[in-house]
């Protein structure tokens, strides 16, 4: 009987390995014919079906890369360093290493210069009272062939709240100023960018935090930026998603709505963002019922916004729209703006000199910023880097002596203490982050935010794909990583000998060069005055009319 049952078993092992034989030689002559004949691939014509793994290694190459080719300061956008970096701050709460510094000295780069008397952390100004309550990860085990081993564990933390008297407000004379006490909130994001399960880990997850916001992006104001009750920054782009009728036309009584929901303590007008200066694109397959309803458009075609406003063209027009809103809701209303030029600052800090008007806060973004879809020309090269960006436009405002009346907000690949400390110094009261606490909630640099399939469930409105990632979870990740850079940003406060980071200043950073010569930030902004000056006196000489606000 068992002798039977072999050979029954012999035969369809056999029988199994004919069919297999076959099925596989005709889809080789299949494909052998199909390749060879198609007109698309000249690979493909010469070597049918082996010219097929060139295009396979192709497609996998971003990931063979990312994980087994580039070293771990190499990578782009964010290096693996940079990545690990954000993971472990989110996931377990942890901002230490061992060894020493991976960064390499031989180049340029910018340091904090530290005190010989460093200050104790009980020697800082924050807010000690604020406690967090939230989750992280502990690690248990961790062996080379089989997945850690981690639990996750609760925690009561401080907050790192900036102390109250130190808060910084942005708008103070108006009925309703905003008054925040963290330094670092989120950048725009907009819901149709990012999915409904993101934006709502992003919200809770910021809102646990406590103190900070979120900024919608162009997209208008969705359900998912309410869901943690964190303070938000609405922003209007030139589309005017959100406030406007279906027409496409400036709706005032939908901003006077949207004014009165409490959450919503600032309107920002977006006249453009580092990684594309012109209005943003989403594609047809993220617009969605619920997206469409929302920004008033057509559901399931692309969307692409005007390169600037219709509704002004100078900058005097400009401070007209904004103090029009500003009238309309009693609330702070600023700009986002990406730095060209000097004539940009100029044409600014001019006109709010000599009108006494102007935003109450302007968001820089640098060139390196993030998109969720733009063209690789605008990406590279349109707008300048956030470290010559910010101080041309710090450096401006106070030639003009309205630097006082406005708050700058910095963004631009921001994403650890040590920058954000950098360019609170180069004259930033606050700071922008958004790639960061997208990775927090999974994202894992696939580079495909343009495309609805990310592979994770975070730039994709795709509901399967959205299955992926889960808001209980990702949300503490999001507080984490938030609660870190502030300690981390306290942190480097105590090192440079000063007792709250919204003392950083020019005389606390140095310059090093290839060479190893240092230059102080203060000798970089003397001649950035100086430039600047010079701009002033052709931007008269010319007789700068105004125009052209980017």
């Amino acid at each position: 009987m068992q002798l039977n049952i072999a050979n029954y078993l012999t035969v369809i092992g056999f029988i199994v390995l004919v069919l297999a034989i076959i099925v596989g030689l005709i889809i080789f002559l299949i494909l052998f014919n199909k390749d060879r004949t198609q007109d698309e691939h000249p690979v493909l014509r010469n070597y049918p079906v082996l010219g097929r793994v060139r295009y396979f290694l192709e497609k996998i190459g971003p990931e063979l890369r990312q994980y087994l080719y580039n070293n771990d300061t190499e990578g782009k956008p964010f290096s693996r360093d940079d990545y690990q970096h954000i993971v472990k701050g989110g996931k377990y709460k942890r901002d230490v290493g061992g060894f020493g510094s991976r960064r390499d000295f031989e180049e340029e780069g910018f340091y904090v210069r530290n005190d010989m008397f460093p200050l104790q952390m009980e020697e800082l100004r924050m807010d000690r009272e604020t406690k967090v309550e939230t989750k992280k990860y502990v690690l248990t085990r961790d062996t080379l062939f089989t997945q850690r081993q981690e639990h996750f564990k609760e925690e009561l933390t401080l907050a790192y709240l900036l102390d109250e008297e130190d808060a910084v407000v942005i708008g103070p004379n108006l009925p309703h100023p905003f008054k925040v006490r963290s330094l670092i909130g989120m950048s725009a994001m907009s819901f149709g960018s990012l999915g409904n399960k993101a934006i709502t880990a992003l919200s809770e997850g910021l809102g646990m935090a406590k103190g900070t916001w979120m900024n919608t992006g162009e997209g208008g104001l969705s359900p998912y930026h309410l869901k943690g009750g964190v303070d938000i920054i609405m922003q209007i782009g030139p589309g005017l998603f959100g406030v406007r009728d279906q027409d496409g036309n400036f709706d005032w009584d939908e901003l006077k709505r949207k004014s009165e929901i409490p959450e919503i303590k600032c309107f920002e007008l977006k006249l453009a963002q580092g990684a594309k200066a012109r209005g943003g694109h989403i594609d047809g397959e993220k617009v969605t019922e619920e997206i469409a309803e929302i920004r008033k458009v057509e559901a399931h075609k692309s969307i692409d916004s005007p390169n600037r406003f219709n509704e002004f063209n100078t900058v005097p027009e400009m401070f007209a729209f904004m103090d029009k809103i500003r009238q309309a809701t009693g609330k702070p209303v600023g700009m986002k703006i990406v730095i060209g030029s000097n004539d940009t600052a100029i044409q600014l800090a001019k006109h709010m000199k000599e009108t006494g008007n102007g935003p109450d806060f302007i968001t820089v973004d640098g060139g390196e910023g993030g998109t969720g879809a733009s063209y690789q020309e605008l990406m590279d090269s349109v707008g300048l880097p956030i470290k010559s960006a910010l101080p041309i436009l710090d450096t401006t405002l106070r030639q003009f002596g309205v630097r006082d009346r406005v708050k700058i907000i910095s963004s631009g690949k921001l994403f650890t203490p040590d920058r954000v400390a950098v360019a609170l110094a180069m004259g930033a009261d606050l700071v922008n982050i958004a790639r960061g606490f997208m990775i927090t909630v999974g994202c894992i640099q696939a580079l495909k935010c343009h495309s609805n399939a990310c592979p994770v469930g975070v730039a994709t409105t795709d509901p399967n794909l959205q299955k992926a990632l889960v808001i209980d979870e990702k949300k503490f990740r999001v507080t984490n990583y938030l609660i870190t850079l502030r300690r981390g940003l306290f942190r480097m406060s105590a090192a440079a000998g000063i007792d709250s980071p919204i003392h950083f200043g020019r005389h606390h950073i140095t310059f090093k060069d290839d060479k190893g010569r240092i230059i102080s930030l203060e000798d970089i902004y003397e001649s950035v005055e100086e430039r600047v000056k010079k701009a002033m006196q052709r931007y008269e000489a010319g007789g700068g009319s105004g125009k052209g606000i980017i």
